[in-house]
């Protein structure tokens, strides 16, 4: 007899499964929309404020003003600390990190938005950058929104079936693998003591903002993704 802790880990995993093909899908769709654009990643300020506004008029709490978000002018810093994106709560700006591969950028925009509404959990602002890359009018912040979901749906997959992760990733466009590759690379460049030291600092800082996983909480956002996936998404 199946109990029903079981049953729900199985279930869980079939629409890890089904969640993981379709972002494949949704990925190498949008790069081919992203061509045909001329891969126009101009205007990211603009763009993300407008992505949020758009995904506030489905969640009202995400209403309100965003101020447009900024690099920050000495990039590498947050390189060397393994950081996409930072939000001052002194300033009330949302800054990210100007040199990483061109796809993380808009969503890491939007995440570090989410914050100025209040959702200062790592992964609920993972998800309402999903979210919001999911649902912008541009291709560019599609296509970041589906890489990252790609990424993150795709590394909880890798845990429990590599065998159809391996599978997945080989149906990736040439182009993205690429982009995935030289993400790789870029990060591999500046782990060291100082990512680590950085790494024990936001744990901390996690857990003393009531978040007790710490950087675990990263990887809770694929929940969050097979829930939407679930109810509307086609499963």
């Amino acid at each position: 007899m199946q109990t029903r802790q079981n049953g729900v880990q199985e279930t869980k995993a079939t629409n890890l499964h089904a969640l993981c093909a379709w972002l494949t899908e949704e990925v190498n769709r949008t790069y081919d929309a992203l061509d045909a654009s001329e891969g126009n990643f101009e205007d990211m300020k603009n763009k993300g404020v407008a992505a949020m506004k758009r995904l506030a008029e489905q969640y009202p709490p995400l209403a309100g003003y965003y101020p447009k978000p900024k690099p920050v002018l000495m990039s590498e810093i947050l390189s060397i600390q393994q950081c996409s994106g930072v939000y001052s709560p002194f300033t009330i700006e949302a800054n990210y990190n100007n040199d990483m591969v061109t796809y993380n950028i808009p969503h890491t925009i939007c995440h570090e938005m989410s914050h100025l509404r209040g959702f200062m959990r790592e992964d609920e602002a993972n998800f309402i950058g999903y979210l919001a890359c999911l649902l912008s009018e541009d291709v560019d912040f599609r296509y970041s929104g589906y890489m990252l979901g790609w990424i993150y749906a795709g590394n909880a997959l890798a845990k429990v079936d590599m065998d159809e992760y391996t599978r997945l990733h080989g149906l990736l466009r040439e182009e993205v693998r690429e982009e995935l590759e030289e993400n790789s690379e870029f990060w591999a460049r500046y782990e060291g003591e100082v990512a680590e030291t950085q790494e024990k600092v936001n744990d901390a800082y996690l857990k003393a903002n009531g978040q007790v996983e710490g950087v675990l909480t990263y990887g809770r956002v694929v929940d969050l993704m097979l829930i939407d996936y679930a109810y509307n998404r086609g499963l």
